[in-house]
C-alpha cells in the first residue's frame, strides 16, 4: 500500500482503539524495551512525548522507569517548529515544567538543550511500518528530518501499536530504516 492510504487506514484503527486497549498495549511495549534495551550509564535516550487523546502509545511508563531506575541515563525530548519542520532538543528531568501547545503535544520549559550528536538512542513515534524497516508517520517529516542528522552509532526504534505491513509501496531512496521496532507482542530487527 502507499503511505497516504497506510496513514489514514491507520489513524482511523487508532482512533478505534480504547484508552484502556493503547495504556495496556503501552505496558506491554515499555516492558518489551527493558527486555530488549539495557540502558549505559551516560547514555542519552531520546523520547517523544505523547499526544494521549491521539490514542499515541504512552511514552511515560518507559521515561518514569529510566529516571527511576537508570538515573545515570539523560532523557530527552523535542520541541517541533512548524513553519520549517524542524526540532530542538532538550533533556528532560522529573523537575522538568512541560506545557502543552497548541497542537497538544507537551513541551519542556527551560530545559537543557542538546544536539543531535548527543543522543545514543531515538524512541520514534509511527502509525505503521514494514518488515524492510520503513515506517508511516503523520505525514509532516519531522522525525525523517531529525533522524538524518544523528551519528550513525544511534539507535532509532520505532514503538509501534500494531504489527507490521508487509511492505511501502512507496517509499523514497533517501527515507532512513530503523535499526527495529517495538510491538505489544514482539520487537523486530532490521
Amino acid at each position: 500500500m502507499l503511505k497516504a492510504h497506510l496513514r489514514k487506514a491507520y489513524l482511523a484503527k487508532r482512533r478505534n482503539l480504547s484508552e484502556a486497549e493503547v495504556e495496556d498495549m503501552s505496558l506491554q511495549i515499555a516492558n518489551r524495551f527493558f527486555e530488549d534495551f539495557q540502558p549505559v550509564k551516560g547514555q542519552t535516550v531520546h523520547v517523544f512525548l505523547p499526544i494521549l487523546h491521539h490514542r499515541e502509545i504512552n511514552t511515560w511508563r518507559i521515561i518514569h522507569k529510566l529516571w527511576e531506575q537508570f538515573p545515570e541515563v539523560r532523557v530527552a525530548t523535542s520541541v517541533s517548529h512548524l513553519e520549517d519542520c524542524s526540532m530542538t532538543h532538550f533533556l528532560i528531568t522529573p523537575e522538568t515544567k512541560l506545557v502543552t501547545n497548541r497542537w497538544g503535544i507537551p513541551e519542556p520549559v527551560q530545559a537543557q538543550q542538546i544536539t543531535e550528536q548527543e543522543i545514543d538512542l531515538v524512541l520514534v513515534p509511527l502509525l505503521v511500518f514494514d518488515l524492510q524497516g520503513h515506517r508511516v508517520g503523520y505525514g509532516k517529516g519531522f522525525y525523517d528530518r531529525f533522524l538524518a542528522f544523528l551519528p550513525k552509532t544511534s539507535q532509532k526504534r520505532g514503538l509501534s501499536l500494531e504489527p507490521p505491513v508487509p511492505k511501502i509501496e512507496d517509499v523514497h531512496p533517501l527515507d532512513l530504516i530503523l535499526d527495529a521496532v517495538i510491538t505489544p507482542q514482539q520487537t523486530f530487527w532490521f
